[in-house]
C-alpha cells in the first residue's frame, strides 16, 4: 500500500529567532514541500506551510478560486508566524508558491526570500490563451514527470483547471514589474528540466531582482518540484546554507 502524505498545512515548532513561510506551488499541497520543511525544523527552525485556498480538497474547489485568494492564504501564514512570535521570517515557496514569496517580500519585512522555479514564463503556450480556452474545457490533465520522486510524496491535484490559469497569469504580471523594489537577501532556485516553467525564468528573477545579496542556483537533473526530485538533497543544503550566511 502506498503511503499517502497528509495534503494540509503544517506547523513545525522550533527556534523563535526565524520562521520560514514555506509555500507550496500551483495545484499542489504542502505534501510537496514538507520534506524541505522536516529539514529545516531539523536544523532548529520555525516552519509554517499554509494550505492556498482551493487546494488540497477536488480540483472543483480550485476552480471557484483566483490570485486574491492564494495571496490571501499567504498573508494569514505571514500573521501566524508572527503570532507565534518569530522575530523574523524567511520566504520561501516553490513554483507559484516562488511568486507568492516573491510579492511577500514586496509587500512585507522579510529577513529575506527563496523562490524555486517561481514561473515568470510558463513552458505550455497555451496557457496565454486559457481566458478562451476554458470556455471550451474546464480541466486539462498533467503530464509533468517526477524525475526520482517518490510517489507517496505527490499529493497534488492531477488535473489543472483551466479557469484558474489566466489568474496565475495575472498574479505573475503583478510581481514581475515590481521585482526590482525587493531589497532582503534573496536565493534563487531553477530546475533545468523543469517542464511547467520556462528556466529562463530563473535568471529573469535573479538580473532583475532589487537585492543587494543574491544568489542564483540551478539544478541540471532535476523537474519543476526540486523538493521531491533527484537533488532534493542539495536543494535543502543550498537552502540552509544560504540562511547560515544571512548573519555574516
Amino acid at each position: 500500500m502506498i503511503e499517502k502524505r497528509d495534503k494540509g498545512a503544517f506547523y513545525l515548532e522550533g527556534s523563535k529567532e526565524i520562521g520560514v513561510l514555506l509555500t507550496h506551488g500551483f495545484t499542489g499541497s504542502p505534501a510537496e514541500v514538507r520534506p524541505l520543511g522536516e529539514f529545516l525544523n531539523q536544523q532548529g527552525y520555525t516552519v509554517y506551510a499554509p494550505l492556498l485556498a482551493g487546494h488540497g480538497t477536488c480540483v472543483e474547489d480550485m476552480e471557484q478560486t483566483n490570485w486574491q485568494d492564494w495571496w490571501k492564504s499567504v498573508e494569514l501564514g505571514y500573521e501566524k508566524l508572527k503570532v507565534e512570535g518569530c522575530r523574523e521570517i524567511i520566504a520561501c515557496g516553490l513554483s507559484m508558491g516562488g511568486i507568492l514569496s516573491l510579492k511577500v517580500a514586496i509587500n512585507y519585512p522579510l529577513k529575506a526570500v527563496i523562490s524555486m522555479c517561481a514561473p515568470i514564463y510558463l513552458s505550455d503556450r497555451r496557457a496565454y490563451f486559457m481566458s478562451v480556452l476554458k470556455y471550451f474545457r474546464r480541466f486539462h490533465k498533467k503530464s509533468e514527470r517526477y524525475n526520482g520522486a517518490p510517489s507517496r510524496e505527490i499529493s497534488g491535484y492531477l488535473a489543472t483547471p483551466l479557469a484558474c490559469v489566466p489568474s496565475l497569469i495575472e498574479l505573475i504580471k503583478q510581481v514581475k514589474p515590481l521585482l526590482g523594489h525587493i531589497e532582503v537577501p534573496a536565493l534563487i532556485m531553477q530546475a533545468e528540466q523543469d517542464l511547467t516553467v520556462r528556466p529562463a525564468s530563473g535568471s529573469y528573477i535573479y538580473e532583475h531582482i532589487g537585492s543587494y545579496r543574491k544568489q542564483y542556483i540551478t539544478y541540471e537533473k532535476s523537474g519543476h518540484i526540486i523538493t521531491i526530485d533527484k537533488e532534493r538533497e542539495k536543494v535543502f543544503k543550498d537552502i540552509h546554507d544560504f540562511i547560515k550566511r544571512l548573519d555574516q
